[in-house]
């Protein structure tokens, strides 16, 4: 894997951001805003000459350089199809990754909006109506450097980890081993009843903060998390509150998005088993990033009694979600 030696964004500054877009052509004012992000570093800077831009500076040694520019063709792919989402800007040497000092970022026109109302219906409708589409592109081709979701990467691989990483209190340990096993043995049994799904190139973290409205529509931001899998994975993370109002808001989302790309129903199963491969992953992406001073600061609770025990609590909720039928017949 093509990776920069290790660089603590500790050591990147204000100036340090500055003079990476300085090396590639791009002089900001000095004006600088922290937009909100954990697993990378994402600054609004304000331009000399123009509107501000929005540079991402990558956690090292997540991606591969491979993995990146694969993330940036497909959204690319989305943009020449004239699906709203953001797009890496391409430099004059037509690159759209950079490095400098140890760091990699990429460069994006800033998009404004506001969260989707995802109670209203229309709006589901309309969200289907472009994830349709850009599920119709992401089955084109598949990801040759991307991970796929599945029980192995989200569940098996995480809670391996966390079982091995002492973030577990001791006298936790054999019940929150006991918890996970039994929540996987549920995820296989949801994977079963769906049979051979297929997975497609996908956002991988479509919840309501990457998506932003404005008086045009929506927009798609953040396709960091991008991998294979399932459609619904895009789907389910739209979805809240009751069994009915799920029901109800899923019916909205697939009324836009059978416009543009079949669904197929046996995906049904999976959505509570894809929930509880986020939750563990989830609790594993922190401990993982717990050197990091940002995510002490972020999740004081983490490292608590109570956190794994509202853990083994709520995994204990998921393998009794998983055994119940689908929202609807699949």
């Amino acid at each position: 894997m093509n990776l920069l030696t290790p660089a603590s964004f500790s050591t990147l500054t204000p100036d340090t951001v500055l003079d990476a877009l300085d090396s590639i052509g791009l002089h900001g004012d000095g004006r600088l805003l922290a937009l909100n992000s954990y697993e990378n570093r994402v600054y609004q800077i304000g331009m000399d000459d123009g509107p501000p831009l929005v540079a991402k500076f990558y956690r090292p040694q997540r991606w591969s350089d491979a993995a990146i520019l694969e993330e940036h063709a497909f959204v690319e792919e989305l943009v020449e199809r004239e699906i709203p989402v953001v797009p890496a800007s391409a430099s004059k040497d037509g690159n759209t990754l950079h490095q400098f000092h140890g760091f990699r970022f990429a460069v994006f026109p800033r998009h404004g909006g506001r969260s989707p109302e995802l109670e209203d219906s229309a709006t589901l409708e309309w969200l289907g109506r472009f994830l349709g589409r850009i599920h119709s592109v992401g089955q084109l081709k598949t990801f040759q450097h991307r991970p796929t979701l599945n029980i192995t990467t989200f569940g098996i691989e995480p809670s391996t980890y966390l079982l091995s990483s002492g973030f577990v209190p001791e006298d936790l340990l054999a019940a929150y081993r006991s918890i996970v096993a039994q929540a996987l043995e549920g995820v296989q049994r949801c994977f079963d009843r769906a049979g051979d799904v297929g997975t497609l190139r996908l956002h991988g973290d479509c919840h309501g903060s990457n998506v932003l409205w404005t008086d045009a529509g929506p927009h798609f931001v953040d396709f960091d998390d991008s991998r294979m899998g399932p459609a619904v994975q895009d789907l389910w993370m739209l979805l809240s509150g009751e069994r009915h109002d799920m029901v109800r808001q899923l019916s909205d989302l697939l009324a836009g998005y059978e416009d543009f790309c079949d669904f197929d129903p046996r995906e049904l199963h999976l959505i509570e088993a894809l929930r509880t491969l986020r939750l563990i992953h989830y609790s594993a992406w922190i401990a993982r990033r717990w050197d990091d001073p940002a995510f002490a600061v972020a999740f004081p609770w983490f490292n608590t009694q109570r956190y794994w025990q509202d853990r083994v609590l709520e995994l204990r909720e998921q393998i009794a979600l998983m055994d119940e039928q689908p929202l609807w017949p699949a």
